[in-house]
């Protein structure tokens, strides 16, 4: 085992140009070269890819890699393809001279990773092949798609671990960025024959701003935040197709370089929207939700929601996107009474089962809880993933600007009292009517009008309630389980509350615009502060013509984050360009000294 980490950790120099593995990454590694079966849940930027791709080269054979999108595999292929890794896929958007290679290439044993969609890995013939090609290792990414209790579930997932044991005795690696309890629990039981050791790597994004205001003149809200981020590239999600083109519109018109795109407008326009975003630089898209999953620009510097997402893990997911090289990167989401409106009519409108909606209004109401949070807002989302021993962050609005709040103990103290005298067995809605005296067949039912609570919340709205419901649980005085229903339980903080040992602040400005004063966001901090910004912009637009010639996103050729250790560094010669963060010994190889070419001209011109 030793011996296999000790390849690990050289390849990992030699390969892929990295000192040191991120957080997590070993631990799983290991656990993948023991032939341990594997559920890891890592935050996105976190480095999940080397994490089936390092055991593949360091044991040889075939692994096979289920990637839910075409962009998602050309991207990935094109990668490994310049680190000199021999990759490939089997995908719809193939030739059948591309697909000719790529059975060669398994008859040969040359592929030692092969991308493939869900539907095309449950064909017979492929299975055959994939047999025959004596495949070592079956890695599933975007592993939630496979569980009903995730925020994007997809039915051809669901055949997966039948495909696995079909494939004879592989070892099966499943990950995903987005995973609560429950989701993690049916991914477990869906895809795997034996138990797999399961790995949660924490959900926080410490580089990325969290910021949350109600909606008042969105449009000059979005235009200011996204003019702070000038020549940088970005994604803002609308809610609705009309709406994409509408922004984008206006952000040219504000002299921002925008794109749209979205499910409705035709295919060729869409690919050329994506490929000009992830081959340039300083682009901003412009869309809905169809865009997102699979796309691994790791130099999105910002992501903004000009309407509320569809839920907590919708939110996580689709921040998620922007600041993947680890750099600080800002986020912005607008939300309003008519957002919420929207998203519940949805919910409601589905073909999904009763069960699927409770869980999918559970889901959002923890989302809401998280935009009327009183406290920080990253330890409001970390709670809602199990972790609930976060400090504040300094890095969200909350921490940097504040919030009007008054002493909410009282009302507090009426919600817990409620849910502990009904057993910790009921959801909001029949709370709330015992709060309010609402005299309903349930409450009659159970004989809750004769509790001392029954009442006590008159003098405010229902829907004021279910505000401090919502900032209770961010609070984490209290928990909801959302597969049991949404039943309300207390947590220990929140009996420290009630018993009056403890006192909570909540906010008096729930879903009402923000007023104050407004703190610059975090921009291109830290390193790319200090770099030469000129020596900088030669190497970005080097990158970008290199790009254009080799038909590849710019991030294939070099990474923001290794342009800035250059230009911080400014290698004089191969041995110390080998050394900068992201130059493994292919792209040393390939692109080594036409980048030291522009650094010597640079240096002399300053």
């Amino acid at each position: 085992m030793a011996g296999g980490l000790d390849e690990a950790r050289a390849l990992l120099r030699r390969v892929f140009g990295f000192e040191c593995f991120r957080p997590g990454q070993e631990d799983i590694i290991q656990a993948a070269l023991a032939g341990e079966d594997v559920l890891a849940i890592m935050p996105t930027g976190s480095g999940k890819s080397l994490c089936y791709q390092l055991p593949a080269l360091v044991r040889g054979g075939l692994t096979v890699v289920v990637s839910p999108l075409i962009a998602l595999m050309r991207d990935q292929v094109s990668q490994l393809s310049a680190l000199g890794i021999e990759a490939a896929s089997l995908n719809s958007g193939n030739s059948p001279e591309q697909n000719r290679r790529v059975f060669d290439g398994l008859r040969s044993g040359r592929i030692s990773l092969l991308y493939v969609a869900p539907e095309r890995l449950a064909r017979t013939d492929t299975i055959d092949l994939l047999r025959s090609a004596q495949t070592r290792a079956l890695a599933i990414d975007e592993a939630h798609c496979v569980s009903q209790w995730g925020h994007d579930f997809r039915p051809e997932y669901l055949g997966l671990g039948d495909i696995g044991a079909a494939l004879g005795p592989v070892q099966t690696l499943a990950f995903t960025a987005t995973a609560d309890a429950a989701t993690r629990a049916d991914i477990a039981r869906r895809l795997f024959r034996r138990d797999p050791r399961i790995f949660v790597g924490g959900f926080d994004r410490p580089n990325l701003r969290l910021a949350m205001r109600a909606k008042g003149a969105s449009r000059g809200e979005l235009l200011r935040f996204i003019s702070r981020h000038r020549g940088e590239s970005g994604v803002v999600y609308c809610g609705s197709r009309a709406g994409t083109e509408t922004l984008a519109r206006a952000l040219c018109d504000a002299g921002v370089r925008a794109l749209p795109y979205h499910a409705g407008l035709d295919k060729a326009v869409r690919d050329y929207n994506q490929d000009t975003f992830l081959e340039e630089d300083g682009v901003v898209m412009v869309a809905t939700v169809a865009f997102g999953m699979g796309i691994d620009k790791p130099d999105v510097r910002f992501v903004a929601h000009a309407d509320m997402p569809r839920n907590i893990e919708s939110y996580y997911q689709e921040i998620g996107r922007a600041g993947r090289d680890g750099m600080p990167a800002d986020t912005l989401t607008l939300y309003g009474f008519e957002d919420i409106r929207l998203r519940r009519m949805q919910i409601e409108d589905s073909q999904a089962s009763e069960d699927q909606k409770r869980v999918e209004h559970q889901r959002l109401n923890a989302l809401l809880a998280l935009c009327e949070a009183p406290r920080c807002r990253r330890q409001t989302l970390l709670a809602y993933f199990g972790e609930h021993d976060s400090q504040p962050c300094g890095n969200c609005d909350l921490c940097l600007d504040g919030v009007a709040v008054y002493d909410g103990t009282i009302d507090a103290q009426k919600v817990m009292s409620a849910i502990l005298r009904t057993g910790q067995r009921f959801a909001t809605e029949h709370l709330i009517n015992i709060l309010v005296g609402t005299d309903s067949d349930q409450v009659r039912q159970y004989g809750h009008e004769r509790l001392p609570t029954f009442g006590v919340g008159a003098e405010r709205s229902r829907e004021q309630w279910r505000s401090i419901f919502r900032q209770l649980y961010a609070a984490g005085l209290i928990v909801q389980d959302i597969t049991e229903f949404g039943r309300w339980s207390l947590t220990a903080t929140g009996t420290e509350v009630l018993r009056g040992r403890a006192r909570i602040e909540l906010r008096a400005d729930a879903l009402a615009p923000k007023k104050g004063r407004r703190r610059s966001v975090v921009g291109d901090a830290g390193a790319a502060g200090q770099a030469d910004p000129e020596l900088l912009a030669v190497l970005k637009a080097l990158r970008t013509r290199l790009a254009v010639a080799e038909g590849v996103p710019a991030y294939v050729v070099f990474p923001d984050r290794t342009l800035i250790e250059m230009a911080l560094r400014r290698p004089a010669n191969l041995a110390e360009m080998g050394t900068v963060h992201g130059v493994g010994q292919a792209k040393l190889a390939r692109f080594g000294q036409v980048f030291l070419d522009a650094i010597g001209l640079a240096s002399k011109g300053a």
